[in-house]
């Protein structure tokens, strides 16, 4: 029996006549549709195996094929379930004496081609109509077992696998159509790790599958990874390859996958698909590693996104990698006047990066005023957004306002804005928060401890940094134990890993209500957690705790510790272990300066102040010592004193110690209305200076 052209295909002539074909025999199935529509399955069998001489399974596999093409599921799956299709698979097999070693290769092919591929595909094509049908009536997990009888019939009959030459296009696409639905139905049916299973197969096996249709079961397999709720786990030891990547989990497998598909994209090896580009920055985003993602968004060629639409990508990108220089670059190139200056989000991202800057601070409330305005009609719900970012602008742009009025302002009006933002995003915690941290910047510690309060309650407590901000509020409300309270349920919360930051503040309360020892005992179980932590994590992970605390900071705390108590020996050594960490340090030169002025050293204190500035010329600690020792000098000094001072409280215009060496030297250069305001203004900064700067926990 052999069969000619498209044997099993139901061709269509100008009247719409059917004709099947087979052996090089033609015939219409008008009589056969007749005996079909009487339910005379047996009749219409025997016209087809007389009229195109086909045996039993072939006849009947033809004919289940006309029902599924007329409509009549039911009917074909009738048909269907009156074969055997595995015996027909059976006599297909090539016969395992015909897998000599010596000579494997040629008898491989001869008995391939002893396999008659028309009657394979005639009697494959029949399981997979079989499972298309279970499919449409219902019966899923029924049509998923038929499935994968089909790729297991074809791994019996190809038992090295498909190769190109091997097949017929016929017999290929039922393979390929097979291979692409088997997945799918698993997924239907519920069973998530039968699903993984089958895309596997599908991608580890020898299908011979084309591109596009590769490309489907990559994004598929990629989408259920990340989507599905299933942890997939790794891939057998069968089908590792020694030395080869091995994914560790479900994101891993799904990216590995997408940037397969990108690189296919941009290869031209299959046709563009912008969901896969969708999927895969959610994949990178989860895990952070949004560098990579910004890789790949300069690997697609141009075209493919529009100039302005990539920049803002890439923008959020580095934005989200901590490059906010190159991401602020992309985004004015977007906001150019000749390109989109009214994109509301680009204007938001422009302006939150600027938010994070004080020397772009003014930037930053230009972009923020700009989105506000069109923030009308579908965009209104971004206004609240806008209020926010520029309130954030305007409170960062008062670190370096070159006056008081206008310092006053600006205050005024970044608090003005966070304000009218709560209304707009009353559920927003970290808009709470940030109020929050404002109104502790103005000293009005009572909003400020109404905000963190509802921080915590809209939080559930889960977020670090509202346990920190409570904690240094009730500090600048001089309540040290109360603070203390609320570090010690912060740390009963709080993962191991992730206590650096609350210890390090319970150390500075402890020595705030002067219990030296116990402050003493908290940095070094803190020093122990970050060498527990080098231990657990490697090298890679030496210096952190978290993102804020690390062992440089854990020494130098020590350091300034034992140094206020004196111990000039012990505050030496610990300030040597912290520049074996980080050499040059504006903190560790401030400290060593601080050493050789409680020793008397005062030209050594001096120059170690000198060079922490020339490190960081706003550091205003060092800036309020070099005042102190000049004044030290004479009358002479006192002008340059003044002039450092009055530069320190530009910067923080609510440094105590600012404030009392100003009052000191009024007072010696005989001004002393002038320094009794500052000695005020010194008293009462003191009774509402937390332990540690409100910026801190920004």
């Amino acid at each position: 029996m052999e069969l000619w052209g498209d044997h099993s295909d139901v061709e269509s002539d100008s009247e719409w006549v059917r004709k099947v074909s087979a052996n090089g025999v033609s015939m219409k199935t008008t009589e056969v549709e007749a005996k079909l529509d009487q339910g005379n399955i047996q009749e219409a069998e025997a016209s087809l195996r007389e009229g195109l001489s086909l045996n039993f399974e072939e006849a009947r596999s033809l004919l289940g094929k006309l029902e599924y093409q007329r409509g009549n599921v039911e009917g074909a799956l009738r048909v269907f379930e009156g074969i055997d299709l595995q015996a027909a698979i059976q006599r297909l097999q090539p016969s395992l004496a015909e897998k000599p070693s010596s000579r494997r290769g040629r008898f491989r092919t001869e008995s391939v081609h002893a396999v008659s591929q028309h009657a394979a595909s005639l009697v494959l094509e029949a399981i997979y109509l079989k499972a298309k049908s279970l499919q449409k009536l219902g019966r899923v997990s029924e049509a998923a077992h038929e499935c994968k009888s089909v790729l297991d019939a074809v791994e019996k009959i190809f038992y090295q696998g498909i190769l190109d030459v091997q097949v017929d296009n016929k017999l290929q696409e039922i393979v390929t159509q097979a291979v692409e639905l088997l997945p799918d139905l698993w997924k239907q049916a519920g069973f998530y790790h039968e699903a993984i299973a089958a895309y596997r197969r599908a991608l580890l096996s020898q299908w011979n599958l084309d591109n596009d249709c590769c490309a489907r079961i990559q994004k598929g397999y990629a989408v259920l990874l990340l989507y599905g709720g299933v942890e997939a786990g790794p891939p057998s030891l069968a089908v590792q390859i020694d030395g080869s990547y091995v994914p560790k989990n479900n994101l891993e497998e799904a990216i590995l996958l997408l940037m397969i598909l990108m690189r296919k994209f941009i290869l031209g090896k299959t046709q563009w698909d912008p969901s896969v580009m969708d999927h895969l920055t959610f994949a990178l985003s989860v895990c952070s590693q949004t560098p990579v993602l910004a890789k790949q968004l300069e690997e697609i060629m141009p075209g493919v996104y529009h100039r302005v639409d990539r920049w803002n990508s890439l923008a959020l990108c580095y934005s989200g990698a901590g490059q906010n220089k190159a991401a602020l670059n992309l985004l004015r190139k977007s906001l150019h006047k000749h390109e989109r200056p009214d994109d509301i989000i680009a204007l938001l991202l422009a302006a939150k990066i600027c938010s994070e800057d004080s020397h772009l601070a003014a930037e930053g409330v230009g972009y923020a005023r700009r989105a506000i305005n069109l923030a009308q009609g579908i965009d209104e719900h971004l206004k609240g957004v806008g209020l926010r970012t520029l309130g954030l602008c305007l409170g960062k742009q008062t670190k370096v306002s070159s006056s008081d009025f206008e310092r006053s302002h600006l205050q005024s009006e970044a608090l003005t804005s966070l304000e009218g933002a709560i209304p707009l995003e009353p559920n927003n915690t970290d808009l709470i928060f940030e109020l929050g941290v404002q109104y502790a910047e103005h000293r009005n510690l009572t909003a400020a401890l109404r905000c963190a309060k509802q921080f915590i309650d809209e939080t559930g407590g889960s977020i670090l940094k509202g346990w920190r901000f409570l904690a240094l509020v009730l500090s600048a409300q001089q309540r040290f134990s109360e603070a203390e309270v609320v570090t010690d349920a912060a740390l009963d919360e709080t993962a191991k890993w992730d206590q650096g930051p609350l210890l390090r503040l319970k150390a500075k309360l402890k020595f705030s209500q002067s219990l030296h020892m116990d402050a003493i005992e908290t940095y070094r179980y803190l020093l122990a957690l970050v060498q527990a932590q080098r231990k657990s994590f490697g090298p890679p992970r030496i210096q952190a705790v978290d993102d804020k605390v690390n062992e440089f900071e854990i020494w130098h705390g020590l350091a300034k510790l034992y140094s206020s108590l004196s111990h000039w020996k012990d505050a030496e050594i610990c300030l040597g272990k912290a520049r074996e960490l980080k050499q040059y340090s504006v903190e560790a030169l401030h400290t060593e300066g601080v050493i050789f002025e409680g020793r008397g050293q005062f030209q050594e204190a001096f120059a170690a102040y000198n060079n922490a500035l020339l490190l960081e010329p706003c550091h205003v600690p060092c800036k309020i010592l070099i005042s102190a020792l000049l004044s030290k000098r004479g009358l002479k000094a006192l002008p340059v004193a003044r002039s450092l001072l009055s530069d320190a409280l530009r910067i923080d215009p609510t440094n105590r110690m600012a404030w009392y060496y100003l009052g000191m030297v009024h007072k010696d250069d005989g001004r002393k209305a002038d320094a009794a305001d500052c000695f005020q203004a010194a008293s009462m900064l003191e009774e509402s200076d937390p332990i540690e700067s409100f910026d801190s926990i920004l």
